[in-house]
């Protein structure tokens, strides 16, 4: 009895000692969170190159041309456009900010009468409010202020910190490396840590690594495809700030459900509204085709059936990690979700008759 006191005693003090080191350990390794976040991501997604060299080559030197190529695929293009992105968005800040979008637009719609007619149908009903054209467009001119001028900061931000930016990327090479070298130790270490069964470990790296490649391949290559060709069309259609608004469609193409229709269909309105039948309908073909062929044909291509997940989910999922983790948000808000819901689908499978098992016998 008195040896199965003492030995609890050591337990819960080695307990005690335990969460104390993982939260120490936590603290030092918080500031290097995200590098280590995404250099797991991208050694998931550059796993298959990495297999490719290490077939005629040792994998240290694998390894080392797998990061050489990432750097080359990744920063030499971030750096190489942020100049342009950095011009444009300040050139949208200033047709915002002096409302030139907004004047263009009153005066084609004044033209139309729309206003009017809507005034009228508004006081049949038997409200006294008139609605102005200020009304309508001074939220779109903020708005077209907060992006422009978002974006402008954002990429002056990257230049003026250009070697914060490159020293953060190398450290994300560190770890993309040595991942590739040891990362099947790493893995197999913290199944040997973590109390849950292997399988249950395995399921949730197995669906982590899934999503991020969804995310990071299907939507970002799916987003490269429409921010290009969005960026031409507007070069084709002689608008101003293709490149700019080529990125902004690029990034909207990560949301499910709305993507880039957001900007080109009111594209297509104004089109239409200016009489211009033929490039408003093109714009609207363009659309349909480029969305249906990226998301029905591309994604489940390059994809396939590794991620399920409800188009609202992802959705929802997107904006928040916008709002909580800034750009990164894109790639954490999808993983979060998908750490939450296959949890949920172990608790289901494996623990839920032990909270609830009622409950589970009156389902069976």
């Amino acid at each position: 009895m008195e040896q199965n006191i003492s030995q609890r005693a050591v337990f819960v003090f080695f307990i005690a000692l335990f969460c104390s080191a993982i939260l120490l350990a936590g603290k030092l390794i918080a500031p290097f969170f995200a590098t280590i976040i995404l250099g797991v991501v991208a050694t998931g997604v550059f796993r298959p190159v990495f297999s490719f060299f290490s077939k005629k080559l040792t994998p240290k030197i694998a390894s080392v041309l797998t990061c050489v190529l990432i750097f080359i695929v990744v920063l030499i293009p971030v750096i190489f456009f942020v100049g342009v992105i950095s011009k444009e968005a300040f050139n949208l800040y200033v047709m915002a900010r002096d409302a030139v979008f907004s004047n263009q637009i009153k005066t084609l719609l004044a033209s139309t009468q729309a206003l009017d007619r809507l005034n009228d149908l508004i006081l049949r009903a038997g409200i006294e409010k008139v609605i102005t054209w200020d009304e309508l467009f001074n939220p779109v001119s903020e708005l077209g202020k907060f992006v422009g001028f978002s974006l402008f900061e954002q990429a002056r931000f990257i230049t003026s910190n250009i070697f914060n930016i490159g020293l953060y990327f190398c450290l994300i090479l560190i770890v993309v490396f040595y991942m590739f070298m040891d990362g099947d130790k790493f893995i197999k270490y913290m199944y040997d840590l973590s109390p849950l069964p292997d399988e249950h470990d395995e399921k949730l790296f197995r669906k982590f690594m899934n999503m991020a490649g969804a995310v990071l391949i299907g939507n970002g290559l799916g987003g490269l495809i429409q921010g290009v060709a969005g960026g031409f069309l507007f070069l084709f259609l002689g608008f101003n700030s293709p490149f700019l608004w080529g990125v902004i469609m690029g990034f909207l193409a990560f949301l499910p459900i709305v993507g880039i229709g957001i900007i080109l269909i009111p594209t297509a309105i104004i089109l239409l509204l200016k009489s211009n039948f033929a490039a408003g309908i093109f714009v609207i073909v363009f659309y349909a085709l480029l969305s249906w062929g990226v998301e029905y044909i591309f994604k489940p291509k390059v994809v396939g059936n590794r991620v399920s997940m409800h188009p609202l989910i992802v959705f929802f999922a997107i904006i928040g990690g916008l709002k909580a983790y800034g750009i990164l948000g894109i790639i954490y808000g999808p993983l979060i979700a998908t750490f939450f819901l296959t949890l949920a689908d172990i608790y289901f499978s494996s623990f839920q008759f032990m909270v609830e098992p009622g409950k589970v016998l009156k389902e069976k």
